[in-house]
């Protein structure tokens, strides 16, 4: 077994959250702009009728100034508060109790429990209001994409320490699903998300969100709590 890397996993984790959080969020935002709302709504009243979702998704990273090009794909698998996340060669399972981060490079799982009264907690039912407070926004272009009519909507973050400069969320017109998103850094960062595949209702197997240790026997256990 390779020895654990705790530095590599910290800084998967927080791209595994913020995957998690772009592909799992809808939107409820008091009203700035009453025709990006109207849109936001229908996202979120699109999301909510769905008993299943599995999306398929290419994530880009790129920083000109420090020559940065990082490209990766993945996929997600919704039910509820439940979900199957894969990216970057590591797996998230979250059961609704319990999120199981394996990681193959190192032989390792990472269990911990969440908890859903916890505000900070990053959980899929959390993301439905992930954006209530903390943004302005406003309309943005409208773009044709390969014969799909793409409006974004651009958000600011109130609080000036936020890192982020803005959020262009990219929404297809005649679904109400998402088609990208795109985080600009003050530093020059543009971190984009590309939604390639939008799957909804499909069957799940009964144990599609269920960890099973018994499928990794050689692998170190680290529990957090």
């Amino acid at each position: 077994m390779k020895p654990f890397k705790k530095s590599n996993l910290k800084n998967l984790s927080k791209r595994l959250i913020f995957i998690t959080t772009l592909l799992l969020f809808s939107f409820s935002i008091q009203a700035q702009d009453k025709k990006a709302k109207n849109i936001l709504d229908q996202v979120t009243a699109k999301v909510k009728s769905y008993n299943t979702i599995i999306i398929d998704f290419k994530y880009s990273l790129n920083n000109t100034k420090e020559n940065i090009n990082q490209e990766s794909k993945g996929n997600v698998t919704m039910k509820g508060n439940q979900y199957v996340l894969n990216f970057m060669g590591v797996t998230k399972i979250y059961d609704g109790k319990k999120a199981y981060t394996i990681v193959p490079e190192d032989e390792e799982i990472t269990i911990s429990t969440v908890n859903d009264k916890d505000d900070n907690a990053i959980t899929p039912s959390k993301m439905l209001t992930f954006f209530n407070t903390g943004y302005k926004y406003n309309m943005d272009v409208l773009q044709n994409v390969r014969g799909r009519k793409i409006q974004y909507i651009k958000l600011i973050p109130f609080n000036s320490k936020d890192q982020r400069k803005e959020v262009l969320l990219g929404i297809d017109v005649q679904t109400k699903h998402i088609y990208n998103l795109i985080e600009i850094g003050k530093k020059g960062t543009k971190t984009t998300l590309t939604v390639n595949s939008f799957k909804t209702n499909q069957p799940l197997s009964k144990n599609q969100f269920t960890f099973a240790s018994s499928k990794y026997p050689n692998y170190y256990i680290n529990k957090l709590d």
